[in-house]
């Protein structure tokens, strides 16, 4: 299946891709052959690893510092937490702009790309505005009915996500996640959404057990296929804690463990906290390899 779809997008895209401006963040870092790191800002008061402790304007815009200085390639923002094993407290789009407002102009101005990890059109469009380059949408355009319009009218690239609003530990997860891929790039096509601005995200922890997590990144080739770039975020998650029982701020050395295999196993982004760790492990392995 995904090989289907790897072949209707590349025909799909070409008169977007065609209209779509030159100018493609995303083409540049891919340029850089080698694993991107996305370091993670949460300026909220409830994410799962670090809730509450860049809320205030001047810590988010020194730890967006921290980060680039320690090598992050992009910027994640997010100012609503999505909390992948449940609990996440919804707010509104005012309260998730009023977040954003004393920071987002801050951060866009450090150097480096920024993504706004949001579940609304609305946001993203105001981030966008505001000079951030990418949407990360944890729900793959398949929530907010227009937030693949927002991504289109302004040509930026686009995190497609999987998710699910619960677990199920019957279902074969590598095929459901191949069609909602299928289903989100349908979306995308047909919003004229140009096909080398999208990267796929198996979404690690977000409706998903422990064992499938552990699926996903030991099987990312399975959406090779859809031919796009892939993104894993696996760190902190609790299928860490499921292997080795640790609280999400001593997952370092399983957060490392599961990037290292997932860029194996063929990832091109990895979104992490700890951005300096996750360099320097990437640098290495590439080194190991080159020196085969």
């Amino acid at each position: 299946m995904a090989k289907t779809a790897a072949s209707h997008a590349t025909d799909r895209a070409v008169a977007a891709a065609g209209d779509a401006d030159d100018d493609n963040i995303l083409a540049d870092l891919l340029a850089k052959a080698r694993p991107l790191v996305m370091g993670v800002l949460n300026v909220t008061p409830d994410s799962f690893s670090d809730g509450g402790r860049f809320l205030q304007p001047q810590s988010a815009i020194e730890h967006a510092r921290s980060l680039i200085a320690e090598g992050a390639d992009i910027l994640d923002i997010g100012a609503e937490s999505t909390r992948p094993y449940g609990g996440a407290v919804a707010v509104s789009a005012e309260e998730e702009r009023q977040r954003l407002t004393p920071i987002l102009p801050h951060v866009v101005t450090l150097g480096v790309p920024v993504s706004i990890d949001t579940l609304k059109a609305e946001i993203a469009a105001f981030a966008i505005e505001a000079g951030a380059g990418i949407v990360n949408d944890v729900w793959g355009l398949q929530r907010d009915p227009d937030m693949a319009r927002v991504v289109a009218d302004h040509g930026v690239p686009v995190v497609i996500m999987h998710n699910r609003e619960a677990a199920d530990p019957t279902i074969d997860i590598i095929a459901e996640v191949t069609e909602f891929f299928s289903r989100s790039l349908e979306i995308a096509w047909a919003a004229g959404i140009a096909h080398d601005r999208i990267v796929l995200d198996p979404g690690i922890g977000f409706g998903k057990t422990p064992q499938q997590s552990l699926a996903c990144i030991a099987r990312l080739d399975a959406w090779r296929g859809f031919d796009l770039p892939l993104l894993v975020g696996a760190s902190r998650k609790r299928f860490i804690d499921f292997v080795a029982a640790s609280a999400p701020m001593q997952r370092l050395g399983g957060s490392l463990a599961a990037h290292l295999a997932a860029v194996e196993n063929g990832a091109a982004i990895i979104r992490a906290h700890d951005v300096a760790p996750t360099v320097q492990a990437l640098a290495v392995a590439a080194a190991i390899r080159a020196a085969r």
